[in-house]
């Protein structure tokens, strides 16, 4: 069996991994992201997980890379990851009780054969209607910051969101489901 590389810094995506069962590799697939090159949400979720992926493939001549990059949409526009609380308690009033998608990309490539496969999942999340008082608490906590759309779904931020339309996983940051069915194209079977 050919190494599996995570290229991703992400624990999330690790753990999500490790919680099916998959053994691999974590090679950072860091690449400069940005996010205003002009390309639809969907095209440049796809676009960056396939940069992340060949960065990664260059180091290893034999083995399977998976790499994504999950991005928020609200109204047509990306959001991004607030980097301070300021930004966070923005972020979270504008998505108080309204939905935005939450869109993940991701790239397998065999490294050996060179085949490649791009996709692109995505999920539609409600939040509830939020209190100034809410929202400042949950920014207290830390952790909406660093994080595509100001929550985290597995964490606290499962509190703010109503209900979603879609993969579940997807918001965390890899659509399991439809990830384990591509890797099945590269002879990985998880089940």
């Amino acid at each position: 069996m050919k190494k599996i590389i995570l290229a991703s810094g992400s624990p999330r995506r690790k753990e999500l991994l490790e919680k099916i069962g998959l053994k691999f590799e974590v090679e950072a697939g860091d690449i400069e992201e940005d996010l205003n090159v002009g390309l639809p949400p969907r095209e440049l979720a796809e676009k960056l997980s396939l940069q992340k992926a060949q960065a990664a493939a260059e180091k290893y001549p034999d083995a399977i890379i998976i790499a994504a990059d999950t991005i928020g949409v609200f109204e047509g526009k990306i959001i991004g990851k607030p980097h301070a609380a300021t930004e966070a308690k923005k972020m979270l009033s504008m998505l108080s009780g309204k939905s935005h998608l939450v869109i993940t990309g991701y790239t397998i490539i065999d490294t050996e054969t060179r085949k490649t496969v791009t996709k692109s999942i995505e999920t539609k999340v409600y939040f509830r209607k939020l209190t100034k008082a809410e929202i400042d608490a949950y920014v207290k906590t830390g952790e909406p910051l660093d994080k595509a759309g100001a929550y985290a779904i597995q964490g606290l931020g499962a509190l703010i969101v109503e209900k979603i339309e879609g993969d579940y996983y997807n918001v965390i940051g890899l659509p399991l489901s439809s990830l384990t069915e591509s890797l099945r194209e590269f002879g990985v079977k998880i089940l």
